[in-house]
């Protein structure tokens, strides 16, 4: 596919949630892009989600399978936003009609970790004392931690990373741990909160987990095209034995259901030869029935299926040339940072100590909430400072002399304290010189405002092939991605004759019967 010059656009609106995870993933993404097209500019446009909005409910009792993307996929249909970037394992296996995933990028860590209240540090899931209670949302977490770590008690726990963070460091928590994706932890930067990687022998973990997809309208040949050059394929193969494994059970929130998927380069292998070995289950609710299989498969993948070369790989560090774009809030937070400590604490969810100074509720400073924390922006890594520089030039979040907060360095100084090393490599500096920043909009905000009617851009569109949501780029690609939606229709066929859907069935209802 090929972009034409007539369909180019010099603004692209990109639909994010509000939650801090989902805007780093979203500017990370904007990076990428900016560096390979800097002649385009690009928005952010920011919404709350049904899930987002309804936090009393499990997600199993609240029983919509598009709890994170409908709201979004909504302002896409009508051109409110151009692209949204999902945390994949949100997005359900059957998109609305008209939508697509344009891209999935080189996948995370897929593995769950294990986070501890300081008074269980150094413990992990099979040493922690009986009784101890785990947070987690999550069926699939639920029955597997039930099957293997019965000594432990399972309560559930929602909100975004910073408000489960903060639920488990309060002084009087209940919680001696919870369980997150690893992939989440590490783009917020907080590698250091995690205390037990968990191995999928233990914790299988969810269909796409780890990995970001960008989704868009299945008919936007400009936005289709620049998202080509972002995919990573060895991911969306994978991802895609997960998706239909996943579609073919009929599963989602409400069961628990749970993959492992593995690809291996073949040693010697003339071509680039690869073998994709694949573990699914599905459990009953507490965990007593497990039905479990595995199913592999080879794969040649040819020069022209491979990511493109000019996207980075993501454990490279950032360089002098892919900066990411500063994103400037329209609306910004205009309270004392009091009102923030009362939502989420006053421990740092980064290094589990008391904030003061710049984090003091007391000093009645104004904080803005657009300036995010050094590396964030490159998913945990500073294009200046390694980890031992910012602890060292950090502004002291402690007047006593202990642990910094990992608030940028710089932000606070004057032009000319500022390093011209920050300067040349930093997106805020380089941001503030650019005649394209990045803006942040609240479409909600917006749209109270806005009386025009909105008209679908998918109206009318003709069926277009997909892969369990996934847009195919290449021709060439496609005998690739057939074997492997094949590959998860027979893992999934092979859980159904051992009775997967009547032990699936059993939990729906049990589930049904607690709303």
């Amino acid at each position: 596919m090929t972009t034409k010059q007539d369909d180019f656009r010099e603004i692209i609106k990109v639909g994010s949630r509000k939650s801090e995870l989902a805007l780093i993933q979203t500017k990370y993404v904007i990076s990428l892009l900016s560096k390979l097209f800097p002649n385009v500019k690009f928005e952010i446009h920011t919404m709350t989600t049904l899930g987002d909005r309804v936090l009393g409910i499990s997600l199993p009792k609240i029983g919509e399978k598009s709890l994170f993307t409908k709201d979004l996929e909504d302002a896409l249909e009508h051109g409110g936003v151009d692209f949204v970037v999902h945390s994949l394992k949100d997005l359900p296996t059957q998109l609305p009609f008209g939508m697509a995933v344009g891209a999935i990028l080189e996948r995370e860590d897929p593995r769950d970790a294990l986070v501890l209240n300081n008074k269980f540090i150094g413990k992990n899931l099979k040493s922690l004392p009986k009784g101890s209670l785990i947070g987690t949302s999550s069926l699939r977490r639920c029955a597997q931690l039930a099957r293997h770590y019965n000594h432990l008690k399972i309560c559930d726990i929602r909100g975004n990373l910073n408000t489960r963070l903060a639920k488990l460091d309060a002084p009087q928590s209940k919680f001696a741990g919870i369980i997150l994706a690893h992939a989440g932890l590490c783009r917020m930067g907080w590698m250091k909160r995690v205390d037990q990687v968990i191995e999928p022998e233990e914790l299988l973990y969810a269909v796409g987990q780890g990995a970001l997809a960008v989704e868009c309208r299945a008919n936007d040949t400009f936005v289709l095209d620049i998202l080509s050059k972002l995919c990573d394929v060895k991911t969306q193969c994978r991802i895609l034995v997960e998706r239909s494994f996943l579609k073919t059970l009929g599963g989602g929130c409400s069961a628990p259901v749970a993959i492992n998927s593995v690809l291996s380069e073949i040693p010697n292998s003339v071509n680039e030869e690869y073998v994709m070995d694949v573990e699914g289950a599905v459990w009953s609710l507490n965990g007593d029935t497990e039905i479990k299989d595995k199913i592999s498969l080879n794969l040649v993948f040819k020069n022209a299926d491979t990511k493109a070369s000019d996207v980075p790989n993501k454990r490279q560090k950032m360089s002098e040339g892919n900066i990411s774009p500063e994103v400037i809030d329209e609306n910004p937070f205009k309270g004392d940072i009091e009102d923030l400590v009362n939502i989420h604490g006053k421990v740092c969810p980064s290094t589990k100590k008391n904030c003061t100074g710049v984090c003091d509720s007391k000093d009645k400073k104004k904080f803005d909430p657009s300036i995010i924390p050094v590396g964030q922006d490159f998913m945990g890594e500073c294009p200046v400072l390694n980890t031992a520089q910012k602890v060292s030039f950090s502004i002291d979040c402690d007047q006593k002399g202990d642990s910094p907060c990992t608030a940028c360095p710089f932000v606070q100084k004057s032009p000319e304290e500022i390093p011209k090393e920050a300067i040349e490599k930093c997106p805020f500096f380089q941001q503030q010189k650019s005649n394209k920043p990045v803006q942040m909009i609240d479409y909600e905000e917006n749209a109270k405002h806005d009386t025009t009617e909105k008209k679908s851009l998918i109206a009318g569109m003709k069926e277009i092939k997909l892969y369990c949501g996934l847009f195919c780029h290449s021709e060439r690609t496609r005998e690739l991605f057939e074997k492997c939606e094949n590959l998860g229709i027979e893992l999934a066929n092979k859980l159904i004759a051992a009775n997967a859907l009547e032990v699936m069935k059993i939990a729906q209802d049990e589930i049904h019967s607690k709303a």
